[in-house]
């Protein structure tokens, strides 16, 4: 795991590399050449259903078999929202149904920076809870893990993380005696360094290092909190992102087409929430994850309001700018209390604010990767990517 990381230009440093056999990026990657049809099928039993007029929306977030938000009735102290995803890892910790749980805990000198753990009670869960910002090598241990006696595994784990993950189970299974692997996937978008991301905090506040807490919310704020007891929220158009340098986010997290971690077996998540997680619950095997913590969550039926057409076409109008080499445009000072004003109350929310991030994060992949690497589009922009965008006129070239 302390090994360097190749160089590679299209990389989030999953773990994969840095393996006794790196070679297997080359069919593992999401940046190199996914075929999410094939791994959908393998995992869920079946592909996304792209045309269902009755419930379109799988196009957009992935196989599913229900959609809900929840809360923990009891919320751990600390959590990024209330919990959900610790409680399950523990449960299962606590029924014995897993060995251990691969996962993310701050860095013991850096609470910001995530550090890969291998947890085998109960308990230490704790230990996971709230957010990370950074790249870290999780599928480095999942073959310790195993060599350890670990046969029943759960991943806690992002979409690049998690691609990689299913596309090695057969392996795991066969040479290294996987038995069992529950999946639990958290929605990701627009990862960077750890260093960067303290040069954004050091934007938000003359006091970076205070602050334990932040979270990007459904209802157009960032949520910030502080060691001192300080409790902030700040809109997004207050936000000082044409302050951050162009190469912020990378060119793989521009261009990821998976915001919804299909592949996992439950996504939880807040983007399709409102003032709650968001759980897509994606098989059997999901199902059984959220029935283990049945007694200790709220659900409901999420809402969907507004329309996100408008918020949609801005952002690709500043992406196509942004792609070009040009400014973003600012808006003026004058006009954003007025439109942080309007955004929670006729903007997209619950579903429709899901489908509008969705849609922004398909056209983002092909606008820069048509910029940055053109030579890429063809094998990393998947059909279902295509058919989204399409909706706004961006369609496949010839050569694409």
């Amino acid at each position: 795991m302390n090994s360097p990381s190749p160089h590679r230009r299209l990389c989030t440093d999953c773990g994969l590399s840095r393996t006794a056999q790196p070679q297997r990026c080359g069919q593992a990657c999401q940046f190199i050449q996914p075929d999410y049809p094939g791994l959908e099928k393998k995992v869920h039993g079946r592909v996304r259903l792209e045309s269902n007029k009755n419930d379109p929306d799988e196009l957009f977030f992935g196989p599913y078999q229900q959609l809900l938000t929840a809360s923990l009735r009891q919320p751990l102290e600390g959590a990024q929202w209330t919990g959900i995803t610790t409680r399950i890892a523990q449960r299962l910790l606590e029924l014995n149904q897993v060995d251990a749980v691969i996962a993310m805990a701050p860095h013991p000198e850096d609470r910001w920076r995530p550090m890969p753990v291998v947890i085998t009670q109960a308990q230490d869960m704790a230990r996971c809870k709230g957010m990370r910002m950074g790249y870290a090598p999780l599928i480095s241990l999942v073959e310790p893990a195993l060599a350890q006696g670990h046969k029943r595994l759960a991943v806690i784990g992002i979409p690049c993380q998690i691609y990689a993950l299913r596309a090695i189970q057969p392996q795991l299974e066969q040479e290294h005696g996987l038995k069992e692997l529950f999946v639990i996937g958290t929605p990701c978008s627009d990862n960077t360094t750890t260093e960067n991301f303290h040069h954004f905090l050091s934007l938000l506040s003359d006091r970076p290092q205070d602050i334990g807490y932040l979270e990007f919310r459904a209802d157009y704020k960032v949520e910030i909190r502080t060691d001192q007891g300080e409790h902030r929220l700040i809109p997004f158009l207050n936000l000082p992102l044409s302050n951050l340098k162009p190469d912020f986010f990378p060119l793989t997290c521009r261009t990821c087409v998976d915001y919804t971690n299909v592949l996992s077996d439950i996504t939880v998540g807040y983007m399709g929430g409102h003032g709650e997680q968001w759980l897509l619950v994606r098989n059997e095997r999901g199902q059984a994850l959220l029935n283990g913590v049945s007694d200790d969550v709220l659900t409901h039926t999420p809402i969907s309001k507004g329309k996100r057409e408008g918020a949609v076409r801005g952002f690709m109008a500043n992406t196509e700018r942004a792609a070009g080499g040009l400014p973003l445009r600012r808006m003026p000072q004058w006009l954003r209390p007025i439109v942080n004003w309007l955004m929670p109350r006729v903007g997209p929310r619950g579903l429709e604010f899901a489908r509008a991030r969705v849609e922004m994060k398909a056209i983002e992949t092909i606008l820069h990767l048509r910029r940055e690497a053109p030579a890429r589009i063809k094998n990393m922009a998947p059909e279902h990517v295509w058919k989204i965008v399409g909706r706004y006129g961006l369609n496949r070239n010839p050569q694409e």
